[in-house]
């Protein structure tokens, strides 16, 4: 993989996961019990062989960068292996990045410098496995200009997606973008392919049309640029439902991907983790999810009941229930403590008697004795964010609970 150079767009303000994006981006937010949504992405990069890697950020960058800082230092020895942050450069007047394909366009001469053969362009704010090599084989097998990673959903939900349209052979005939009437899988009528928004190109190609989309003030993939080459490029769709990953379990839903976008599905990605079959399984040792590189001290339990959960390192249990939650690092869970079904972020401190119960708590904060959140929406309004599907979720440090 020695000529593949791999962009990573890291720059989504991740609206609709306020507050969790009030300081930080989408993709530096905590995930599981150890990880930032980034990790997963950069997994699947590294684990497949691919080692230069520029990450492309913008909006509340601060904690992504020292994250990658920190925790993804690769080999100070090879050049080329490196995962580089890479904020708005500028280079062509005052915008920050406009899109997808701007993103890339600001960052051509990284391409030019690097001369690659192929150029790998992935989002960084999805939960999954994948082994991209696949895709590449896929890729040069076909002999394409451009592969897109698509992900078959049934037929009756692919109207909420971007749909590929292909023939036979996976050739991409045609995009439609939310449609009413979505078009089939031709080898499956119940099926629709949907784009996840991963792209791999042959880098003559995407230098050619990047430029020329600069000219048509034309600034995304998926919007743009993809579209237009329908009839001028040989573009495939890449079946991620084929993609094997070593080291999956029999009882993991087969071709697992969220999109973590909204309070809800990061909510409902956590619990798809839980359970003695998780629909998803953190814990695989031929195919990991590199962690943060925490040093905190083993976790500490005192005549505690946990149920179902994951704990991370560093906390502290006292006397108290945890039922199918997720603590993470440096958490001081204090006596006769209740915590159902919630996220509990980094060195945050529940005092002694409080019961939460559908809640995720950012870092660093504090819950007062006998309080009670989860069960009053009239009573809880003031203070905490009330997602509409009910769950309630806490601000990072500062919060007046």
């Amino acid at each position: 993989m020695g000529d593949v150079l791999a962009f990573v767009l890291a720059g989504g303000k991740g609206e609709r996961l306020f507050p969790l994006t009030a300081f930080r981006s989408k993709p530096a937010v905590p995930f599981g019990g150890r990880y930032r949504i980034v990790d997963f992405v950069l997994s699947n990069l590294i684990n497949s062989g691919i080692y230069s890697i520029y990450l492309l950020v913008q909006y509340k960058s601060q904690s992504l960068i020292e994250h990658i800082r920190q925790h993804w230092i690769l080999s100070p020895i090879l050049r080329d292996h490196f995962i580089a942050v890479v904020p708005p450069q500028m280079r062509i007047g005052p915008e920050w990045f406009q899109g997808t394909a701007d993103a890339v366009f600001q960052n051509i001469n990284l391409i030019n410098h690097h001369r690659p053969r192929l150029v790998v362009v992935f989002g960084a704010d999805h939960i999954y496995r994948m082994d991209i090599r696949q895709m590449i084989d896929f890729h040069l097998e076909k002999g394409a200009d451009v592969t897109v990673a698509a992900r078959p959903v049934p037929l009756k939900e692919a109207g909420h997606f971007g749909v590929i349209q292909t023939d036979s052979d996976q050739r991409i005939v045609g995009f439609q973008e939310k449609p009413d009437n979505p078009s089939p899988m031709p080898s499956n009528p119940e099926m629709a392919y949907v784009s996840m928004g991963n792209y791999i190109f042959n880098a003559d190609v995407l230098v050619k049309v990047l430029l020329e989309a600069q000219e048509k003030k034309h600034h995304d993939f998926g919007a743009h640029i993809l579209p237009s080459l329908v009839d001028r490029a040989r573009l495939y769709a890449y079946d991620f439902a084929a993609n094997q990953v070593p080291g999956t379990k029999d009882y993991e839903e087969k071709g697992y991907w969220r999109d973590v976008g909204t309070i809800k599905a990061f909510y409902d990605a956590h619990m798809d983790m839980l359970g003695e079959k998780p629909v998803f399984e953190l814990s695989n040792q031929d195919w990991p999810i590199y962690p943060s590189g925490q040093k905190a001290p083993a976790s500490k339990f005192i005549n505690a009941h946990i149920e179902d959960s994951i704990i991370a390192e560093g906390v502290l249990i006292k006397n108290a229930l945890v039922r199918r939650s997720v603590i993470r690092t440096g958490v001081v869970v204090e006596d006769d403590v209740i915590i159902e079904d919630s996220i509990i972020m980094d060195n945050s401190v529940l005092k002694k008697g409080c019961h939460l119960k559908g809640v995720i708590m950012d870092k660093w904060n504090i819950v007062k004795e006998d309080m009670r959140i989860g069960f009053d929406p009239d009573e809880e309004r003031f203070g905490l964010h009330i997602d509409p599907s009910g769950i309630r979720v806490i601000p990072r440090k500062g919060w007046k609970g």
